[in-house]
Protein backbone atom coordinates (compact mmCIF):
# COMPACT_ATOMS: atom_id res chain seq x y z
CA UNK A 1 0.00 0.00 0.00
CA UNK A 2 0.63 3.34 -0.73
CA UNK A 3 1.46 6.09 2.70
CA UNK A 4 -1.86 7.29 1.48
CA UNK A 5 -3.84 4.92 0.88
CA UNK A 6 -2.53 3.59 4.88
CA UNK A 7 -3.73 7.20 5.85
CA UNK A 8 -7.30 6.21 4.23
CA UNK A 9 -7.53 3.29 5.54
CA UNK A 10 -6.45 4.46 9.40
CA UNK A 11 -9.31 6.87 8.58
CA UNK A 12 -12.09 4.17 7.88
CA UNK A 13 -11.29 2.12 10.91
CA UNK A 14 -10.98 5.51 13.10
CA UNK A 15 -14.77 6.45 11.54
CA UNK A 16 -15.62 2.68 12.80
CA UNK A 17 -13.75 3.21 16.01
CA UNK A 18 -16.17 6.52 17.04
CA UNK A 19 -19.45 4.78 15.80
CA UNK A 20 -18.85 2.58 18.19
CA UNK A 21 -17.65 4.78 21.20
CA UNK A 22 -20.59 6.70 20.80
CA UNK A 23 -23.10 3.18 20.91
CA UNK A 24 -21.20 1.47 23.47
CA UNK A 25 -19.82 -1.10 20.57
CA UNK A 26 -17.16 -3.16 20.04
CA UNK A 27 -13.48 -1.95 21.39
CA UNK A 28 -11.24 -0.54 18.88
CA UNK A 29 -8.97 -3.51 18.99
CA UNK A 30 -11.78 -5.72 17.92
CA UNK A 31 -12.56 -3.27 15.23
CA UNK A 32 -9.43 -2.96 14.19
CA UNK A 33 -8.89 -6.58 14.30
CA UNK A 34 -12.35 -7.35 12.06
CA UNK A 35 -11.55 -4.41 9.65
CA UNK A 36 -7.97 -6.43 8.70
CA UNK A 37 -9.63 -9.97 8.67
CA UNK A 38 -11.99 -8.90 5.96
CA UNK A 39 -9.26 -7.35 4.21
CA UNK A 40 -6.56 -10.50 3.99
CA UNK A 41 -4.83 -8.66 1.10
CA UNK A 42 -3.10 -6.05 3.53
CA UNK A 43 0.64 -7.40 4.27
CA UNK A 44 1.88 -7.17 8.24
CA UNK A 45 3.94 -4.02 7.46
CA UNK A 46 0.98 -2.58 6.16
CA UNK A 47 -1.45 -3.59 9.02
CA UNK A 48 1.20 -2.32 11.73
CA UNK A 49 1.69 1.14 9.92
CA UNK A 50 -2.29 1.57 9.76
CA UNK A 51 -3.22 0.42 13.13
CA UNK A 52 -0.52 2.62 14.38
CA UNK A 53 -1.55 5.77 12.50
CA UNK A 54 -4.96 5.29 14.03
CA UNK A 55 -3.83 4.87 17.65
CA UNK A 56 -1.47 8.23 17.58
CA UNK A 57 -5.31 9.52 15.92
CA UNK A 58 -7.31 8.39 18.78
CA UNK A 59 -4.19 9.47 21.71
CA UNK A 60 -4.27 12.80 19.91
CA UNK A 61 -8.23 13.28 20.45
CA UNK A 62 -9.26 14.90 23.51
CA UNK A 63 -13.27 14.38 22.89
CA UNK A 64 -15.01 11.96 20.07
CA UNK A 65 -14.26 13.36 17.32
CA UNK A 66 -16.77 14.12 14.49
CA UNK A 67 -15.17 11.69 12.35
CA UNK A 68 -12.22 9.38 11.04
CA UNK A 69 -10.84 12.24 9.01
CA UNK A 70 -11.11 15.11 11.59
CA UNK A 71 -9.47 12.45 13.57
CA UNK A 72 -6.70 12.29 11.17
CA UNK A 73 -6.58 15.72 10.28
CA UNK A 74 -5.67 16.75 14.16
CA UNK A 75 -2.84 14.50 13.90
CA UNK A 76 -1.89 15.89 10.45
CA UNK A 77 -1.70 19.23 12.39
CA UNK A 78 1.48 18.43 14.10
CA UNK A 79 3.19 16.32 11.59
CA UNK A 80 3.98 17.71 8.02
CA UNK A 81 4.67 14.21 6.78
CA UNK A 82 1.27 12.96 7.33
CA UNK A 83 -0.25 16.16 6.16
CA UNK A 84 1.25 15.89 2.99
CA UNK A 85 -0.48 12.23 2.01
CA UNK A 86 -3.84 14.14 2.05
CA UNK A 87 -3.07 14.86 -1.83
CA UNK A 88 -6.50 12.57 -3.84
CA UNK A 89 -4.19 10.20 -5.08
CA UNK A 90 -5.59 6.81 -5.78
CA UNK A 91 -7.11 5.02 -2.73
CA UNK A 92 -5.54 8.07 -0.62
CA UNK A 93 -7.34 10.96 1.40
CA UNK A 94 -8.82 13.69 -0.29
CA UNK A 95 -6.88 16.99 -0.45
CA UNK A 96 -7.94 19.02 2.82
CA UNK A 97 -10.40 22.19 2.73
CA UNK A 98 -9.33 25.12 4.37
CA UNK A 99 -13.23 25.21 5.84
CA UNK A 100 -13.27 21.61 6.92
CA UNK A 101 -13.60 20.48 10.96
CA UNK A 102 -10.73 19.50 12.78
CA UNK A 103 -10.79 17.52 16.07
CA UNK A 104 -9.70 18.82 19.63
CA UNK A 105 -6.64 17.82 21.10
CA UNK A 106 -6.48 17.39 24.42
CA UNK A 107 -6.19 14.56 27.23
CA UNK A 108 -9.94 14.28 27.91
CA UNK A 109 -13.29 15.97 27.53
CA UNK A 110 -13.01 19.10 29.77
CA UNK A 111 -15.11 17.87 32.53
CA UNK A 112 -13.02 14.40 32.99
CA UNK A 113 -10.09 16.66 32.85
CA UNK A 114 -11.67 18.47 35.21
CA UNK A 115 -11.91 15.27 37.50
CA UNK A 116 -8.93 14.19 37.37
CA UNK A 117 -7.15 17.04 38.55
CA UNK A 118 -9.67 17.53 41.51
CA UNK A 119 -8.32 13.98 42.06
CA UNK A 120 -4.43 14.88 42.52
CA UNK A 121 -3.17 14.34 38.97
CA UNK A 122 -1.43 17.01 37.55
CA UNK A 123 -0.85 17.86 33.75
CA UNK A 124 2.04 15.59 33.22
CA UNK A 125 -0.07 12.85 35.28
CA UNK A 126 -2.88 13.21 32.78
CA UNK A 127 -0.22 13.43 29.50
CA UNK A 128 1.26 10.19 30.60
CA UNK A 129 -1.94 8.19 30.17
CA UNK A 130 -1.58 8.85 27.14
CA UNK A 131 1.86 7.11 26.51
CA UNK A 132 2.22 4.11 25.29
CA UNK A 133 2.34 0.93 27.47
CA UNK A 134 4.77 -1.96 27.44
CA UNK A 135 4.57 -5.01 27.44
CA UNK A 136 5.09 -6.92 31.20
CA UNK A 137 5.14 -10.79 31.58
CA UNK A 138 4.44 -12.21 35.21
CA UNK A 139 6.80 -15.40 36.06
CA UNK A 140 4.81 -18.06 37.09
CA UNK A 141 6.51 -18.99 40.48
CA UNK A 142 4.71 -22.40 40.33
CA UNK A 143 6.99 -23.09 37.34
CA UNK A 144 9.94 -20.79 37.09
CA UNK A 145 12.05 -18.61 38.86
CA UNK A 146 12.18 -15.07 37.14
CA UNK A 147 15.73 -15.26 36.60
CA UNK A 148 15.31 -18.60 35.01
CA UNK A 149 12.66 -17.34 33.08
CA UNK A 150 14.81 -14.44 31.81
CA UNK A 151 17.31 -16.99 30.26
CA UNK A 152 15.17 -19.15 28.58
CA UNK A 153 13.33 -16.12 26.43
CA UNK A 154 13.88 -15.89 22.95
CA UNK A 155 14.50 -11.98 23.58
CA UNK A 156 16.08 -9.78 26.22
CA UNK A 157 13.91 -8.56 29.20
CA UNK A 158 14.18 -6.13 31.98
CA UNK A 159 12.47 -7.35 35.62
CA UNK A 160 10.26 -4.30 36.64
CA UNK A 161 9.71 -4.18 40.38
CA UNK A 162 7.27 -6.14 40.93
CA UNK A 163 9.05 -9.73 42.18
CA UNK A 164 7.90 -11.34 39.50
CA UNK A 165 8.07 -8.82 36.66
CA UNK A 166 9.98 -8.96 33.36
CA UNK A 167 9.26 -6.01 30.94
CA UNK A 168 9.63 -6.01 26.99
CA UNK A 169 8.97 -3.85 24.04
CA UNK A 170 5.21 -3.65 23.17
CA UNK A 171 3.65 -5.55 20.55
CA UNK A 172 6.43 -8.35 21.25
CA UNK A 173 4.65 -11.43 19.96
CA UNK A 174 5.08 -13.64 23.62
CA UNK A 175 1.71 -15.95 23.48
CA UNK A 176 3.40 -17.43 19.97
CA UNK A 177 6.67 -18.52 22.37
CA UNK A 178 6.35 -22.30 23.70
CA UNK A 179 7.12 -20.88 27.37
CA UNK A 180 3.71 -19.37 27.06
CA UNK A 181 2.51 -22.73 26.11
CA UNK A 182 4.67 -24.26 28.57
CA UNK A 183 2.58 -21.69 31.39
CA UNK A 184 5.91 -20.53 32.35
CA UNK A 185 4.61 -17.39 32.70
CA UNK A 186 1.62 -14.90 32.04
CA UNK A 187 1.04 -11.45 30.29
CA UNK A 188 0.29 -8.82 33.57
CA UNK A 189 1.22 -5.73 34.06
CA UNK A 190 3.58 -4.82 36.48
CA UNK A 191 0.87 -2.31 38.15
CA UNK A 192 -1.68 -5.40 38.39
CA UNK A 193 1.07 -7.28 40.15
CA UNK A 194 1.78 -4.83 42.76
CA UNK A 195 -1.93 -4.60 43.49
CA UNK A 196 -2.47 -8.39 44.02
CA UNK A 197 0.57 -8.00 46.42
CA UNK A 198 -1.45 -5.77 48.54
CA UNK A 199 -3.36 -8.67 49.41
CA UNK A 200 -0.69 -10.51 50.70
CA UNK A 201 -1.98 -13.74 50.38
CA UNK A 202 -0.37 -16.78 52.09
CA UNK A 203 0.15 -20.58 51.59
CA UNK A 204 -2.70 -22.02 53.33
CA UNK A 205 -5.46 -19.92 53.15
CA UNK A 206 -8.85 -19.48 52.01
CA UNK A 207 -8.92 -16.60 49.46
CA UNK A 208 -11.78 -15.59 47.11
CA UNK A 209 -11.27 -13.51 44.03
CA UNK A 210 -14.71 -12.09 43.76
CA UNK A 211 -14.78 -10.40 40.81
CA UNK A 212 -12.32 -12.77 38.78
CA UNK A 213 -13.31 -12.14 34.94
CA UNK A 214 -10.43 -13.91 32.74
CA UNK A 215 -8.58 -14.88 36.54
CA UNK A 216 -5.18 -12.70 35.81
CA UNK A 217 -5.17 -11.74 39.11
CA UNK A 218 -6.90 -15.03 39.94
CA UNK A 219 -3.71 -17.21 38.74
CA UNK A 220 -1.65 -14.56 40.61
CA UNK A 221 -2.86 -15.21 43.84
CA UNK A 222 -2.58 -19.00 43.02
CA UNK A 223 0.73 -18.86 42.68
CA UNK A 224 1.69 -16.47 45.50
CA UNK A 225 -0.52 -19.19 47.71
CA UNK A 226 1.80 -21.92 46.16
CA UNK A 227 -1.11 -23.98 45.57
CA UNK A 228 -1.93 -24.59 49.40
CA UNK A 229 -5.01 -23.49 50.64
CA UNK A 230 -8.48 -22.73 48.99
CA UNK A 231 -8.32 -19.96 45.90
CA UNK A 232 -12.28 -19.04 44.61
CA UNK A 233 -12.79 -17.25 41.52
CA UNK A 234 -15.78 -15.22 41.02
CA UNK A 235 -17.90 -13.40 37.79
CA UNK A 236 -20.88 -12.42 36.74
CA UNK A 237 -19.85 -12.90 33.30
CA UNK A 238 -19.95 -16.36 31.83
CA UNK A 239 -17.81 -15.48 29.13
CA UNK A 240 -14.87 -14.05 30.47
CA UNK A 241 -14.97 -16.50 33.29
CA UNK A 242 -15.04 -19.51 31.17
CA UNK A 243 -11.53 -18.81 30.08
CA UNK A 244 -10.22 -19.56 33.63
CA UNK A 245 -10.02 -23.35 33.31
CA UNK A 246 -8.02 -23.04 30.27
CA UNK A 247 -5.73 -20.71 31.96
CA UNK A 248 -5.55 -22.19 35.25
CA UNK A 249 -4.78 -25.22 33.26
CA UNK A 250 -1.88 -24.16 31.67
CA UNK A 251 -0.44 -22.17 34.81
CA UNK A 252 -0.68 -25.21 36.95
CA UNK A 253 -3.14 -23.39 39.12
CA UNK A 254 -5.80 -25.01 41.86
CA UNK A 255 -8.65 -22.95 41.59
CA UNK A 256 -12.51 -23.37 42.04
CA UNK A 257 -14.82 -20.94 39.45
CA UNK A 258 -18.24 -20.12 40.49
CA UNK A 259 -20.71 -18.08 37.96
CA UNK A 260 -22.60 -15.37 40.12
CA UNK A 261 -26.44 -14.44 39.41
CA UNK A 262 -26.13 -10.77 39.14
CA UNK A 263 -28.15 -9.33 42.28
CA UNK A 264 -27.89 -13.18 43.76
CA UNK A 265 -24.27 -13.20 44.67
CA UNK A 266 -24.78 -13.07 48.36
CA UNK A 267 -26.61 -16.44 48.69
CA UNK A 268 -24.38 -18.11 45.75
CA UNK A 269 -21.69 -17.20 48.08
CA UNK A 270 -23.62 -17.96 51.64
CA UNK A 271 -20.81 -21.35 52.09
CA UNK A 272 -17.89 -18.64 51.91
CA UNK A 273 -19.68 -16.26 54.07
CA UNK A 274 -17.17 -15.34 57.44
CA UNK A 275 -14.92 -17.83 56.46
CA UNK A 276 -12.60 -15.87 53.84
CA UNK A 277 -8.65 -15.15 55.24
CA UNK A 278 -8.84 -12.77 52.11
CA UNK A 279 -10.81 -11.23 49.00
CA UNK A 280 -9.82 -9.55 45.95
CA UNK A 281 -12.56 -7.11 44.96
CA UNK A 282 -10.95 -6.08 41.14
CA UNK A 283 -14.34 -3.60 41.15
CA UNK A 284 -15.51 -2.67 37.99
CA UNK A 285 -15.14 0.85 36.96
CA UNK A 286 -14.00 3.43 34.29
CA UNK A 287 -10.69 2.27 33.34
CA UNK A 288 -8.82 5.95 33.36
CA UNK A 289 -5.68 3.94 34.36
CA UNK A 290 -6.04 1.92 31.31
CA UNK A 291 -6.08 4.25 28.50
CA UNK A 292 -2.16 3.43 27.57
CA UNK A 293 -3.58 0.45 26.11
CA UNK A 294 -7.25 1.48 25.80
CA UNK A 295 -7.32 5.40 24.43
CA UNK A 296 -10.78 5.45 23.47
CA UNK A 297 -11.94 4.25 26.43
CA UNK A 298 -12.02 7.96 27.67
CA UNK A 299 -14.16 8.86 24.62
CA UNK A 300 -16.84 6.34 26.67
CA UNK A 301 -17.06 7.85 29.66
CA UNK A 302 -19.20 10.34 30.56
CA UNK A 303 -20.51 11.29 34.53
CA UNK A 304 -23.41 8.91 34.24
CA UNK A 305 -21.33 6.38 33.61
CA UNK A 306 -19.21 7.38 36.40
CA UNK A 307 -22.12 7.08 38.99
CA UNK A 308 -23.27 3.26 38.22
CA UNK A 309 -19.60 2.28 38.28
CA UNK A 310 -19.70 3.90 42.17
CA UNK A 311 -23.11 2.22 42.64
CA UNK A 312 -21.51 -0.87 41.47
CA UNK A 313 -18.31 -0.70 43.05
CA UNK A 314 -19.88 -0.08 46.55
CA UNK A 315 -22.48 -3.21 46.16
CA UNK A 316 -19.19 -5.25 45.82
CA UNK A 317 -17.46 -3.95 48.63
CA UNK A 318 -20.60 -4.84 50.82
CA UNK A 319 -20.53 -8.44 49.10
CA UNK A 320 -16.88 -9.07 49.42
CA UNK A 321 -17.17 -7.68 52.99
CA UNK A 322 -19.14 -10.10 53.83
CA UNK A 323 -17.20 -13.36 53.19
CA UNK A 324 -14.06 -11.73 55.15
CA UNK A 325 -13.67 -13.67 58.68
CA UNK A 326 -13.02 -11.61 61.97
CA UNK A 327 -9.02 -10.97 61.59
CA UNK A 328 -9.20 -11.66 57.85
CA UNK A 329 -8.71 -8.92 54.84
CA UNK A 330 -9.82 -7.43 51.67
CA UNK A 331 -8.15 -5.74 49.08
CA UNK A 332 -10.31 -3.73 46.87
CA UNK A 333 -8.54 -2.95 43.55
CA UNK A 334 -10.00 -0.27 40.53
CA UNK A 335 -7.94 0.51 37.39
CA UNK A 336 -8.89 4.13 37.81
CA UNK A 337 -7.46 7.61 38.67
CA UNK A 338 -10.54 9.03 39.66
CA UNK A 339 -11.39 9.33 43.48
CA UNK A 340 -15.36 9.10 42.69
CA UNK A 341 -14.08 5.35 42.27
CA UNK A 342 -11.32 4.91 44.43
CA UNK A 343 -10.66 6.63 47.63
CA UNK A 344 -13.93 7.81 48.01
CA UNK A 345 -15.25 4.62 47.52
CA UNK A 346 -13.16 3.48 50.36
CA UNK A 347 -13.77 6.63 52.93
CA UNK A 348 -17.59 5.65 52.28
CA UNK A 349 -16.84 1.99 53.38
CA UNK A 350 -15.09 2.89 56.46
CA UNK A 351 -17.58 5.98 57.62
CA UNK A 352 -20.18 2.53 57.24
CA UNK A 353 -18.40 0.05 58.76
CA UNK A 354 -16.26 1.54 61.34
CA UNK A 355 -15.53 -2.83 62.15
CA UNK A 356 -12.71 -2.20 59.40
CA UNK A 357 -9.17 -0.73 59.24
CA UNK A 358 -6.55 0.02 56.89
CA UNK A 359 -3.62 -1.91 56.68
CA UNK A 360 -1.15 -1.55 53.37
CA UNK A 361 2.25 -3.71 53.36
CA UNK A 362 5.01 -2.43 52.11
CA UNK A 363 5.00 -2.06 48.20
CA UNK A 364 7.87 -1.52 45.29
CA UNK A 365 6.34 1.29 43.54
CA UNK A 366 3.47 3.85 44.24
CA UNK A 367 2.57 5.80 47.05
CA UNK A 368 -0.72 6.58 49.77
CA UNK A 369 -3.45 8.45 48.40
CA UNK A 370 -6.58 8.64 51.20
CA UNK A 371 -6.84 6.06 52.65
CA UNK A 372 -5.37 3.64 49.88
CA UNK A 373 -2.61 3.53 47.61
CA UNK A 374 -2.00 4.58 44.46
CA UNK A 375 0.26 3.90 41.14
CA UNK A 376 0.50 6.93 38.10
CA UNK A 377 2.11 5.40 34.99
CA UNK A 378 4.23 8.94 34.34
CA UNK A 379 5.47 7.98 38.04
CA UNK A 380 5.51 4.17 38.30
CA UNK A 381 5.48 3.13 35.02
CA UNK A 382 2.47 1.03 35.63
CA UNK A 383 -0.91 1.09 34.27
CA UNK A 384 -3.03 3.59 36.79
CA UNK A 385 -4.71 2.22 39.70
CA UNK A 386 -6.00 2.71 43.11
CA UNK A 387 -6.19 0.18 45.71
CA UNK A 388 -6.57 -0.46 49.34
CA UNK A 389 -6.53 -3.05 51.90
CA UNK A 390 -8.78 -3.03 54.53
CA UNK A 391 -9.01 -5.63 57.78
CA UNK A 392 -12.03 -7.22 59.74
CA UNK A 393 -12.02 -6.24 63.33
CA UNK A 394 -15.16 -7.33 63.90
CA UNK A 395 -18.06 -4.64 65.27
Amino acid sequence: MTPSARVQAAIDILDAVIAAARGQGASADRIAADWFRARRFVGSKDRRAIRDLAWQAIRACGEVPVSGRAAMLRLARDDPQIASLFDGSHYGPAPVSPDEPVAHGGVASPWLVEQLAASGLDAADMASLLARAPLDLRANRLRIAREALMAALPVAATPTVAPDGLRLPAGTPVESWPQFADGLFEVQDTGSQIACMALNVQSGERVVDLCAGAGGKTLALGAAMANRGSLLACDIDRARLSRLPDRAHRAGVLVESRLLDPGKEASALADWAGRADAVMIDAPCSGTGTWRRNPEARWRTDAAAIHRYATMQARVLDIGAVLVRPGGRLTYVVCSLLDAEGANRIDAFLAANPGWAVQMPALPAGRAHGHGWRLVPGRDGTDGFFFATLVQHGN
